[in-house]
């Protein structure tokens, strides 16, 4: 099993200044999974039967790396659980020295697994070793990690990653996840259980209840990806419960019940500075879909090197 490559400047920025503080506000640890074409950070997804936040982030392997070599038993796939404030630690930290040479043409920061005996240990344990080569020496880096998982787990971590691919029949835009984010502050401070509503009217309808309250708010005549229909006559003279009741009833909506507390952590990936944000319900109500867009810089279209999703659990199965 080897795994060696050097970061692009744009990876190594990509990571300290966005993806890798997300992930860190996702959990302590996460699992690293690299295959012949991509690298991907993953918070929830494995072992499977986990209540918490699935989240994913994939990257294409030339946007991360050059001169990336890998080898493996596993179909040349390798996967291990690492703690993402350490990884981020010894990235910022190459980073930083690595400016330093920023002149030297030689100057890279070269990324690798490797075994080593710790200190008073019988026998080796693996790292993911991080080597800052500059003009004059080299700084090295480890980062312990877990024992790469097996040819059986790896195939099952991909077969829950394929299972994962089908998107929500209808996804709608949030313009503004600092809104978002306000409005779920004022939110948790009443329930702990969220109701949230996607129609294919582009409205999106958040809603705590209790036995002495019911607040919510909705967004409405969002930007809508997949299935899209007009709202039926008079539908905006309703209240927004009954228009929620009625487009669920219509099947042209999904309603689900999700955790606050999740809903809040997710969130939390705004950290790594999304272009565009989309919510959607997955068939038959079975997670909440968050789904971040990136694009080429520069562009409006969708830079298809990099994947960033979250998906929240339901507390039930919703209705539609």
């Amino acid at each position: 099993m080897k795994f060696k490559a050097f970061f692009t400047q744009d990876g190594m920025n990509l990571l300290d200044k966005r993806f890798l503080p997300a992930l860190e506000k996702m959990g302590r640890f996460c699992h690293v999974y690299l295959t012949p074409d991509h690298a991907m950070f993953l918070h929830g997804v494995f072992p499977e039967g986990g209540d918490g936040p699935q989240c994913v982030a994939q990257f294409g392997r030339d946007l991360l790396f050059r001169d990336y070599r890998i080898s493996s038993q596993s179909d040349n796939r390798i996967a291990f659980t690492a703690e993402v404030s350490l990884l981020h630690r010894a990235l910022h930290s190459a980073l930083t020295i690595h400016m330093q040479s920023h002149s030297d043409p030689n100057a890279a920061i070269q990324i690798k697994l490797v075994k080593k005996l710790p200190v008073g240990a019988q026998a080796p344990s693996p790292y993911l070793s991080f080597e800052t080569k500059g003009p004059h020496a080299a700084v090295v880096q480890d980062v312990p990690i877990s024992k790469p998982l097996s040819r059986a787990d790896v195939l099952q971590l991909q077969s829950v990653l394929d299972s994962a691919q089908e998107l929500p029949q209808t996804l709608v835009q949030v313009p503004d996840l600092s809104q978002l984010q306000s409005l779920v502050d004022r939110l948790k401070n009443v329930g702990d259980v969220l109701a949230v509503s996607i129609t294919q009217y582009g409205d999106l309808h958040l809603k705590v209840s209790t036995s002495l309250v019911t607040v919510g708010s909705e967004f409405q005549k969002l930007r809508v990806l997949g299935i899209h229909v007009d709202p039926p006559a008079g539908y905006a003279n309703l209240s927004a419960s009954t228009r929620t009741q009625m487009a669920v009833q219509r099947g042209e909506a999904l309603s689900v019940q999700v955790s606050m507390k999740h809903l809040a952590k997710s969130l939390q990936c705004n950290l790594a500075k999304p272009d565009c944000t989309f919510y959607g319900i997955a068939p038959e109500g079975a997670c909440l879909t968050v789904i971040f867009q990136y694009f080429i810089p520069g562009t409006r279209l969708t830079d298809k090197a990099i994947s960033f999703y979250c998906r929240l659990p339901v507390l039930d199965q919703g209705s539609g």
